[in-house]
């Protein structure tokens, strides 16, 4: 695994969902605050995000695709929409095209618009720094798998929804367009200590290291070998990115790989010591413990955290 990859599948909880969006005319919907990510795909036409609170507003166009990454709230809107679209929003739920469209004069706008259930118990830090609202643009030569990737929802969308395997192809389609937008933003960003780390070849080096193997022995000299410099510069450069020295970030991974594994599967506690790097069911439980305020038993008890329906 590799870090993007395994900071989704910590988090991610079930499937993806989503609805399509038909519009024309003066039209503005509310999509509320929700747990998890949202995400918008304009397929065709043009029209306006405006974020809660009163940030400013996001001009959208065809192929242009949206992440939300902490489900803030914000409206959808025609293109020439103003401020006061936010006060004549209709929610989201009553105009999804399988309901009641919005119709009025001018060109039709679709989009297809959804959700990623998160588990934000241990979210990683990579998700964190998202901002809240991620905007990129169509740009096929900048990130032509993300625009591979729109291409293929909108034929899909297009195409008849019983077509053998339709049923296994969105959610798989939805799945890789959540990777290819952090990917893309990572390549854009201007700022930030992820999308530093996951340039600078000797912190992703390292962390490629210890995502592909967290349970191995792993010290601060076999990573600074792995990534050929010495151990003070790759403790220097890993911890200014990634906000944690090597060993205590492959302790907080372990960790929370170990409460993921107690939390879906009734695996020993033992084979759960010996998949995160532990020599022992006790020195993961001491650990555990120290990290969570609780031990693996109680943890598991628990049962899955309580995500809302998207």
């Amino acid at each position: 695994m590799d870090v993007v990859s395994d900071a989704i599948s910590a988090v991610r909880v079930g499937r993806p969902s989503s609805s399509r969006l038909r519009v024309s005319g003066d039209w503005a919907v509310r999509l509320a605050p929700y747990e998890g990510a949202g995400f918008h795909v304009v397929l065709s036409g043009a029209c306006t995000l405006l974020p809660d609170g009163g940030g400013a507003p996001v001009p959208l166009g065809a192929g242009d695709v949206v992440l939300v990454p902490h489900g803030a709230g914000h409206v959808l809107a025609d293109a020439t929409a103003g401020p006061d679209a936010t006060r004549r929003a209709r929610p989201f739920e009553e105009v999804r095209e399988a309901d009641r469209p919005l119709a009025g004069a001018g060109p039709d706008v679709r989009l297809l618009c959804g959700k990623y259930r998160l588990d934000r118990s241990r979210k990683h830090p990579l998700l964190a720094e998202l901002p809240d609202l991620v905007h990129l643009p169509d740009d096929s030569g900048r990130c032509p798998e993300l625009g591979a990737a729109v291409g293929l929802l909108a034929r899909e969308l297009d195409g008849d929804a019983g077509r053998p395997g339709a049923a296994l192809v969105l959610p798989g389609l939805l799945d890789l367009l959540l990777v290819y937008m952090i990917r893309a933003w990572a390549a854009r960003a201007r700022s930030g200590s992820w999308p530093a780390a996951l340039a600078d070849p000797v912190t992703a080096t390292a962390l490629h290291a210890l995502h592909s193997d967290p349970a191995a022995p792993w010290t601060n000299g076999l990573l600074a070998a792995r990534a050929g410099v010495s151990r003070a510069t790759l403790a220097r450069r890993f911890t200014a990115q990634v906000g944690r020295p090597p060993m205590a970030y492959l302790t907080w991974w372990r960790l929370t790989l170990a409460a993921r594994r107690l939390r879906e599967t009734d695996a020993p506690l033992a084979t759960v010591a010996r998949e995160t790097g532990y020599g022992s069911p006790y020195a993961l439980s001491h650990a555990f413990s120290r990290e969570f305020g609780t031990t693996p038993g109680r943890y598991r008890g628990r049962g899955a955290p309580e995500v809302r329906a998207s």
